[in-house]
């Protein structure tokens, strides 16, 4: 009789274990709502234990909050880097609408910020919107733009477009990347 052995779980590192529910957790939101990211379904997901995740995060609110804070960084990162280049006149600044479009639609960002406010945890946005502030300081020095106006509009138009945008423009006859196109216009001063 041949006895098959047990996959070996490979030890990681705090960090690793860390980024590994992280990118878990980014999947989940994105595959299946913020409603599915909690920590069994990601310690399920990673082959850890509930206990590894609780002495990583805490709790499920620690884990979103956690997600929140990467996201902000990556998304403001990325941003930053297209507004560069588009003020050098490497890249076209309509970019920058679709980085933001994208980060709160396809990215999750919309839909974990909404399930964060919805859920009365609206502290857990506060490194998202001090890391897009700390971008607009960074990019007004020296630009005399209204940034942080373009910056609120983009923001809203971006969040509103991952709630509502496809129904709303299935209701009005319009296609679905109208939102996105307007906030490009806005953006560009077409």
């Amino acid at each position: 009789m041949s006895v098959t052995p047990l996959p070996v779980r490979r030890r990681l590192s705090p960090e690793e274990s860390r980024d590994a529910a992280l990118d878990a957790a980014r999947a989940l939101l994105v595959e299946s709502g913020p409603q599915a990211v909690t920590l069994k379904a990601v310690a399920a997901r990673i082959g850890r234990t509930h206990a590894n995740l609780l002495h990583h995060f805490g709790s499920a609110e620690g884990l979103r909050r956690a997600l929140i804070a990467r996201m902000a960084a990556f998304i403001t990162g990325t941003i930053r880097e297209a507004v560069l280049r588009a003020r050098a006149r490497e890249q076209d600044p309509g970019e920058i609408v679709d980085l933001a479009f994208d980060a709160f639609d396809e990215g999750g960002a919309g839909a974990l910020a909404s399930w964060m406010i919805l859920t009365g945890d609206e502290d857990a946005l506060d490194p998202i919107l001090r890391a897009i502030h700390d971008l607009v300081d960074e990019l007004a020095a020296g630009d005399d733009r209204p940034i942080q106006d373009e910056t609120l509009q983009l923001v809203l138009m971006a969040l509103g477009d991952a709630l509502l945008g496809a129904p709303m423009a299935r209701a009005l006859g319009l296609p679905r990347c109208r939102a996105r196109e307007l906030a490009r216009r806005m953006l560009v001063g077409r």
